[in-house]
């Protein structure tokens, strides 16, 4: 939008703080090369279009707004003279895209110093070049900053969780080689127990059916119910009494097995009924030995079937396999972050999954969400183990009208309201030197805001603090291709 032209006065706009040092010719330059404009109560330039032109206010009022999603969110106003935006960064020349960066509006006839980008460019350059030098190494030397400990903050989290989803695995590995040992041991003695009972004088009829008792006892251990310590205990001792009353030595290390795998005194009077009184203790150890085999399995079963819904979840938080934007249910992606941080959340903290099931699936990078339901679980975490490591962290998803809510909440401290504004600016960090980075919700705003077009904010009190991830239900039209490290890595506001 371009506004009404005004007579330039030099005298007029040295008593702007930008010029004010500047001399007589300086000033004569600026008037020439530049021109003062007054625009009416509307849109001066809108974010995205080619920064053509650096604005110095010399009268009025203006606000800036930034775009998140389909809406204009306001982050400035002002009625200051000499605050200035636009082409700010225009002396970098095509080394950076000269796009606008936010949005301009006044909200009263206002007056502006405008300068044309490239006569900006070129007059920092000879008027102030060590200036433009140094602000050229603070420019590229704070993204290159910012970069690296990005890098560094997502190797720190990878460090964490490879630690944490090793001793995941570790847990059923270990398990599956015990189990695997005593199962070699087991059969060994199952099968000279079968020696021992083959090599009596027992009938074919009787043998037959010491195999039938055999797979009606392997199918009870697959449908065991599970018992309380209590009942569990109560059945122990019926079975170590039947036991001891049939003449069965040491029927107490029988009888725990026997009520793991869901036998009672009812079954053990059928197998009793079936054989002959002097086979029943070779039958009875011979049957400890078959249950032995199939709990020694199921284990097994269990720790492999572990391991490998461990390497599944790796590969869903991950997406090493998957398409870097797709559209995704974001219920397996935070089911797999929350696995892959279960180790770091421990015991103490009670995860609570409120989800609606019913919510679309949305587009999104999935890799990069998970990259911030790391971070925010992290946060929460630490927040939580700051007053004693006791607490609750709920994951909570919902339909906000268009959008979908992502809501992380915990029972910590609560964020105290003097630094609730600067918790997302790069660098600003609440942990002891050492523990963070202070990129972790920058890097989350950026991955949520820039790339996905949401928004993400925090509402905080002492036991109830909660970051909220709003997310687009349908694909935004702006490129989805851009990145959350370069995607407006600078955010302009009249100064």
């Amino acid at each position: 939008m371009s506004g009404r032209p005004m007579p330039c006065d030099a005298a007029e706009i040295s008593t702007l703080f930008l010029f004010e040092k500047l001399s007589p010719e300086q000033l004569g330059r600026l008037c020439a090369e530049g021109r003062v404009e007054r625009f009416e109560a509307g849109p001066v330039y809108t974010e995205g279009d080619p920064a053509t032109c650096f604005y110095v206010m010399i009268e009025g009022t203006v606000v800036l707004y930034r775009r998140v999603g389909a809406d204009d969110v306001e982050v400035s106003r002002t009625s200051q003279r000499g605050v200035y935006a636009g082409a700010m960064q225009a002396y970098l020349g095509d080394r950076v895209p000269q796009v606008y960066n936010n949005s301009m509006r006044v909200t009263e006839p206002t007056r502006f110093f405008v300068l044309p980008a490239e006569s900006f460019s070129d007059i920092m350059r000879e008027w102030f070049p060590m200036a433009a030098h140094l602000l050229e190494g603070l420019f590229f030397g704070s993204k290159n900053t910012q970069r690296a400990i990005g890098q560094r903050e997502r190797l720190l989290a990878l460090g964490s969780l490879s630690a944490g989803l090793t001793h995941e695995l570790n847990n059923p590995a270990a398990a599956a080689v015990r189990a695997t040992a005593t199962l070699r041991e087991r059969v060994a003695k199952m099968r000279h127990k079968l020696a021992v009972i083959s090599q009596g004088a027992y009938s074919r009829e009787v043998l037959a059916k010491l195999i039938e008792i055999q797979e009606r006892t392997a199918e009870r251990v697959a449908k065991a119910p599970v018992l309380s310590p209590l009942e569990a205990s109560d059945r122990e001792d019926e079975l170590t009494d039947w036991l001891d009353d049939h003449g069965i030595q040491e029927g107490w290390r029988v009888a725990p097995t026997f009520v793991q795998a869901g036998l009672d005194v009812d079954w053990l009077e059928q197998v009793a009924a079936a054989v002959e009184a002097d086979i029943l203790p070779n039958a009875i150890g011979w049957l400890n030995y078959t249950v032995e085999t199939e709990l020694l399995m199921d284990e097994i079963d269990d720790s492999t079937n572990r391991i490998s819904h461990l390497v599944d979840a790796a590969k869903q938080y991950s997406q090493l396999d998957r398409a870097p934007y797709r559209v995704v249910d974001v219920h397996e992606l935070l089911d797999s972050t929350l696995l892959m941080l279960s180790g770091k959340i421990g015991q103490r903290i009670v995860v609570v999954k409120d989800y609606d099931r019913t919510l679309p699936d949305v587009p999104a990078y999935p890799a990069e969400l998970n990259q911030v339901w790391t971070n925010l679980v992290d946060n929460a975490v630490f927040a939580i183990n700051s007053i004693g490591g006791e607490g609750t962290l709920t994951v909570r998803t919902a339909r906000e009208g268009d959008r979908l809510l992502v809501e992380f909440g915990d029972t910590g401290p609560g964020i105290p309201a003097d630094i609730r504004s600067r918790i997302f600016d790069p660098f600003f960090t609440t942990k002891p030197v050492g523990e963070g980075t202070g990129l972790g919700l920058d890097i989350s705003w950026r991955i949520v805001v820039n790339k996905h077009h949401g928004s993400l904010q925090v509402e905080s009190a002492p036991g109830d603090t909660r970051f909220q991830v709003l997310l687009p239900l349908t694909a935004p039209e702006a490129d989805a291709d851009a990145d959350p490290e370069n995607a407006s890595e600078t955010t302009e506001e009249p100064v």
